[in-house]
């Protein structure tokens, strides 16, 4: 009777693991952390203001009286159709500028906690490196993601209100309704972001690697850049199908009639060998991070 009556008075098996946050409350933590940083407004202030540029310069050349001819098919359109903007957006921000707004802060995402001295409360907090890795690289991948889709709106937004929202002639030559050029334009921008995020996943990498943000985002930019160089040595144009900045351009097969499906394919695996590796070697990194040493 008496060891009936004292058990009660136990302490109820409450453990730090039982109280563990999820990994989707990680991710939200990572997402406040973005909202606060001006590194993340930077990237999204360049998505909004080279197709604002490129809007406003077009409006002034079409007010002056000056033609809108150009090598792309969607240049001759920009002033019959406010849905070639961000087709031409797309065009030239793909190569170089999202790549690099993405870069940004998924060089940061890691090395910025070890630039603060925060990463050794971080994982010593409640929560495993596999719930910090994850949350980390989701958020990173969301905002290139919402990076891409800023620009593609920006531009869309004003191309229409310039120019009407009309239909439009695809790279094939045929002709598409307005509801459906809108489509296309989203589902182009989608298909961009199979290479855009491999980028995010090599930036993490870094970002975990070196602990230096600095290093890390020059590291992502130097690498596309170094593909694209070696894209254009003579006697390589075997490998060319399997750079990762050849995969920049996927997104052109959907604005074909019939849609070809075949770049969008391909790059979908060979992104594959790119971001799969990137990632794990990021997280068996972070795994193996010396804590107590820093």
């Amino acid at each position: 009777m008496s060891t009936l009556a004292a058990s009660p008075s136990l302490p109820a098996p409450t453990t730090a693991h039982a109280r563990r946050p999820s990994t989707l409350t990680v991710y939200r933590w990572e997402l406040r952390k973005l909202v606060s940083q001006k590194r993340t407004y930077m990237g999204l202030g360049l998505a909004v203001i080279l197709p604002s540029i490129f809007l406003v310069v077009q409006n002034i050349r079409q007010d002056n009286g000056h033609g809108h001819g150009g090598d792309s098919i969607f240049a001759a359109q920009i002033t019959q159709s406010g849905l070639a903007t961000p087709v031409l957006m797309l065009l030239f921000e793909s190569v170089f500028f999202l790549p690099l707004i993405a870069a940004l802060v998924a060089g940061d995402i890691v090395a910025a906690e070890d630039g603060n001295g925060t990463l050794k409360t971080i994982l010593t907090r409640s929560v495993n490196r596999g719930q910090v890795f994850a949350a980390k690289a989701l958020a990173a991948l969301t905002y290139g993601t919402i990076a891409v889709f800023l620009s593609a709106g920006v531009a869309t937004v004003g191309g229409v209100a310039s120019w009407g929202f009309n239909s439009i002639t695809t790279f094939s030559g045929s002709v598409v309704s307005a509801s459906e050029g809108l489509l296309l334009v989203f589902a182009a921008n989608a298909c961009y972001l199979i290479p855009l995020l491999t980028v995010v996943c090599i930036g993490v990498l870094l970002s975990t690697a070196t602990r230096n943000s600095t290093a890390a985002v020059v590291g992502t930019i130097g690498f596309t850049i170094l593909l694209f160089i070696v894209s254009g040595i003579p006697g390589l144009e075997g490998i060319k199908p399997y750079l990762l900045t050849e995969q920049y351009e996927n997104w052109h097969g959907l604005l074909r009639t019939p849609t070809d499906w075949a770049p969008v394919l391909h790059s979908l695996w060979v992104c594959a060998l790119y971001a799969v590796p990137s990632l794990f070697a990021a997280y068996l990194v972070l795994l193996r991070r010396d804590v107590a040493g820093g």
